[in-house]
């Protein structure tokens, strides 16, 4: 099915000749278009990261004794990937971790406030929150609208701050409304001010070459998400004054170094997962090539975006392609049918129903009361995956819908 004049992308393969999936061990009865949220790793670092296990439980004490070293040396080839210097570079379990250990150190004078904007993800504005309170300040939130051009974000987070602010909190690729923040005209704004800036980059690391800015910043991405890492590899970047007063969250013997070799020193966690990680961002440099991977994505989200728009017209009449001033490559926003996922938890709702009764994982997002389909691409998806959307689910959620009203 082909509801568009827009060039199917063809199938990648490959080294072997099969479809791509054949790389990954995701359930081969459903269709996977949310790569976005959790990610998929690769049979090849999933082999090295349980050998890894393996080892670790063959021998933990010849194991955990120089641990700090071997994490040392992965989140140096990682800081390579990124284009930041190892001495920047600290390992955390996930971006909301980054998040927290920043909070920690910058948000502690009494009255500070903190600014984000109305597109944070919900657990960095919750975070962001309870650091302002627990120094009886406030969280401020500029409002910024879906399509907002970059002049608009900059200018609004100008209006927004004040003498009391302590620390900016950005979106660099955005969850609920898919697109991308100026980041680096934030982080000169701020500059300006002497004011620190912490970035969100939890979707950025793989979809953006370079995604750490220039300046000091402090920048978190996971490395789970785009990058097919195991789940549980993040990375904090830090640069400025502060970095070095950083430690981690929970205590352990790194206490006597710097930052980040404080990082390092995790005691008894099981942290295979940032072991293999280099191992999963190398397979796709040299199996794929992570700028096949962006072209390769783009592509296809602008292909299975006609697509499924062009269903949704024919069915109900109503455009539903969305406007998010600047979009990014392997995700796209498309609003659903009036009456879906107009809320966070009944987009939970939604995107069950389309597991279940579809055999599809999708992401379903609420922002302002409207609810969104968030598309994702990897480099296992293929055109048939959002040809099948269209003609199977589509018609499934227009009459979801018109049953709600």
């Amino acid at each position: 099915m082909s509801l568009t004049h827009r060039p199917a992308p063809p199938a990648l393969l490959t080294a072997e000749g099969r479809p791509a999936i054949a790389d990954w061990s995701l359930t081969p009865h459903r269709i996977h278009l949310n790569h976005g949220s959790f990610g998929a790793v690769p049979r090849a670092a999933q082999a090295v990261l349980q050998n890894l296990r393996d080892q670790m439980e063959a021998n933990p004490c010849a194991w955990f004794m120089p641990l700090p070293q071997r994490v040392k040396a992965a989140r140096t080839q990682v800081a390579a990937f990124l284009g930041v210097a190892a001495e920047e570079t600290a390992f955390v379990p996930n971006a909301s971790a980054g998040v927290s250990t920043v909070l920690n150190t910058v948000v502690r004078e009494p009255g500070s406030r903190v600014l984000t904007t109305s597109h944070a993800y919900g657990a960095v504005r919750e975070a962001c929150a309870r650091a302002a309170k627990r120094v009886n300040g406030h969280l401020d939130i500029a409002e910024l609208p879906l399509g907002a051009a970059a002049e608009t974000v900059v200018s609004a987070l100008e209006n927004s701050l004040t003498e009391q602010t302590a620390l900016i909190v950005i979106d660099q690729v955005t969850s609920a409304s898919a697109r991308l923040f100026p980041v680096g005209q934030i982080v000169r704004l701020a500059a300006q001010r002497n004011i620190p800036v912490l970035i969100d980059g939890a979707h950025a690391t793989a979809v953006i070459e370079r995604p750490v800015p220039e300046g000091d910043v402090f920048w978190v991405g996971n490395l789970h998400k785009f990058g097919c890492a195991p789940r549980g590899t993040a990375v904090l970047v830090a640069r400025g004054a502060q970095a070095p007063q950083l430690t981690p969250l929970i205590d352990s013997w790194g206490f006597p170094y710097p930052y980040p070799d404080n990082f390092d020193h995790v005691g008894t966690q099981d942290n295979v997962s940032w072991l293999a990680a280099p191992v999963a961002l190398d397979f796709i440099e040299q199996n794929y090539g992570w700028n096949t991977f962006r072209r390769h994505a783009q592509e296809l989200c602008d292909y299975g975006e006609d697509v499924i728009t062009g269903a949704f017209e024919a069915a109900t009449g109503e455009n539903v392609r969305v406007d998010v001033g600047l979009p990014v490559g392997p995700m796209r926003l498309l609003a659903l049918p009036s009456g879906l996922a107009e809320t966070h938890e009944d987009s939970h709702l939604v995107r069950a129903f389309i597991a279940d009764e579809f055999s599809f994982e999708t992401a379903i997002t609420s922002l302002d009361g409207r609810g969104y389909l968030r598309l994702s691409a990897h480099l296992y998806n293929t055109a048939g995956d959002y040809e099948t959307f269209a003609e199977k689910v589509v018609p499934a959620l227009v009459r979801f819908a018109r049953n709600r009203a």
